[in-house]
């Protein structure tokens, strides 16, 4: 397959031993100088140092895009993390707190009309959940993870939540899932990786990693 851009990708599986991952790969040919700061409980992507200023240019370059709540991990591409957790915490069904959170934000007013996508899955469950909502409407869709599945959903290209968008998945931390979504896989084949923010499940709950991509000199 020729490589594609989609921009950015989340993505949702389950390794071969069981364990569940969220994973969000930051993809871009406008704003390649950002890089994920985590904590305890979630992680933001920000600009680079000497690069602050880029958020002046595009107010959506600055987000959480992670959070953990509960034993549930979220990640998406931007200021709709925060929303989508607060409702899942306060025991909100999964699909109810993406589909109000995503259809109040709607996807973000820029030139290209980007959309806004998201990746929910909790710890030891079989399934996980994608949404997406574009300028043409929402969808939300909870998926069947067998062992050694994932699956993906991104802003351009692979932008609904389509049974094809599959690949064979095994990472066993969260580290590794960075490296699978930065350049493994059916995730090799996307161009203009920037960096990744991955959980994956750590007992009853989550660990949070991140990795910046090798930039061309």
């Amino acid at each position: 397959m020729a490589e594609i851009y989609l921009g950015r990708i989340v993505a949702v599986g389950r390794n071969q031993a069981g364990e569940c991952a969220a994973m969000y790969r930051v993809s871009s040919r406008s704003f390649p100088s950002r890089r994920a700061f985590l904590s305890d409980t979630g992680a933001a992507i920000i600009p680079k140092e000497g690069h602050e200023g880029d958020v002046f240019k595009n107010p959506y370059i600055a987000y959480n895009c992670c959070k953990l709540v509960s034993g549930v991990a979220v990640v998406t591409n931007g200021s709709h993390t925060d929303p989508i957790a607060e409702k899942i915490a306060a025991g909100m069904p999964i699909r109810d707190a993406l589909a109000l959170s995503m259809l109040a934000m709607d996807y973000e007013h820029d030139q290209l009309d980007t959309p806004r996508i998201a990746a929910v899955v909790t710890a030891g469950a079989e399934t996980g959940f994608l949404a997406i909502v574009r300028k043409d409407g929402l969808n939300v869709h909870e998926l069947p993870l067998a062992k050694g599945e994932c699956y993906h959903v991104s802003t351009y290209e692979h932008n609904d939540i389509l049974p094809e968008y599959k690949d064979s998945f095994n990472a066993k931390s969260a580290q590794e899932c960075c490296d699978y979504v930065l350049g493994q896989g059916v995730f090799a084949e996307f161009l203009n990786p920037v960096s990744a923010v991955c959980a994956c499940q750590s007992g009853k709950g989550f660990k949070i990693a991140a990795k910046d991509a090798e930039q061309p000199s």
